[in-house]
């Protein structure tokens, strides 16, 4: 299992293997939405009234992103961090809105695939990790910028699986990426060290105030596996339904932490 996260300790990530996490998960979605039927496309989704065209069209613009923020002017300073990132995303999910339903009405969702695909992998090799974009949510680092590509990819192909009923791998890369960013984001939401949320194998953090645990096994305990930990983090699956089905534990009189959820939203 991996390390509990401190407070004092930041998580870093492979800029290489991030990278390829997104392209090997870019590489799934587009394989899984060319072999969409238009009655598979026009399928709704458990986001609100996008249907699956307009699923895949906003993946097309969340990884396109990457390709139009490098084309622009590099910030003079950052004004984000990554454990930011999914607290500060809800006060622009309006505008993303609007432009995916723009996007999707004018466009072939494959087509859009494709050009993403193509778009990042010729501009992305050259640009230093540490280069600061122009991400919607403030000014950040390249490669945080594209963790944060791979919690869009790893959360919306389970919108998509859910949708079609269609399987789709998950990288296990990217998969361990957004669940350690989501977990990592926790433990800033809810700073203490009472409470232990597991979602093996990837990530351990501690969080809520109270009693620091030290030894032996914690008071109060959290434990799911990584896509049960996403949902709950974005608000898929609400923690009375993942406590119903099973597929979250929880011990201890502090470890109901459905008041800290969801993370992103």
């Amino acid at each position: 299992m991996a390390p509990t996260r401190s407070k004092s300790r930041t998580r870093t990530y492979d800029s290489a293997k991030t990278r390829a996490a997104v392209v090997a998960q870019l590489d799934h979605v587009h394989a899984a939405v060319s072999d969409l039927t238009p009655g598979q496309l026009a399928l709704p989704t458990r986001l609100g009234e996008w249907t699956v065209r307009e699923l895949a069209a906003h993946l097309s613009m969340a990884i396109g992103s990457v390709a139009r923020i490098l084309k622009e002017p590099e910030p003079s300073k950052a004004e984000i961090t990554l454990l930011e990132w999914p607290l500060g995303a809800a006060p622009y999910a309006a505008g993303v809105d609007e432009y995916t339903r723009a996007l999707a009405a004018d466009n072939d969702p494959v087509e859009l695939l494709d050009r993403t695909a193509e778009e990042f992998l010729r501009l992305l090799p050259e640009q230093r990790g540490e280069r600061l974009v122009a991400a919607r949510t403030g000014a950040m680092r390249l490669d945080d910028y594209l963790v944060t590509r791979c919690v869009e990819l790893i959360v919306h192909t389970d919108d998509l699986v859910a949708a079609t009923g269609v399987e789709i791998p998950y990288d296990r890369q990217a998969l361990a990426i957004a669940t350690r960013l989501l977990a990592d984001a926790l433990a800033v939401k809810a700073p203490g060290g009472s409470v232990e949320v597991r979602v093996p194998p990837f990530a351990v953090v501690q969080c809520v105030e109270g009693p620091k645990h030290t030894r032996g096994t914690p008071p109060n305990v959290v434990e799911t596996d990584p896509l049960t930990w996403l949902r709950l983090a974005t608000g898929r699956m609400t923690w009375g339904e993942a406590l119903e089905a099973a597929a979250v534990s929880a011990s201890g009189e502090r470890a109901d932490i459905s008041g800290l959820l969801p993370i992103l939203s």
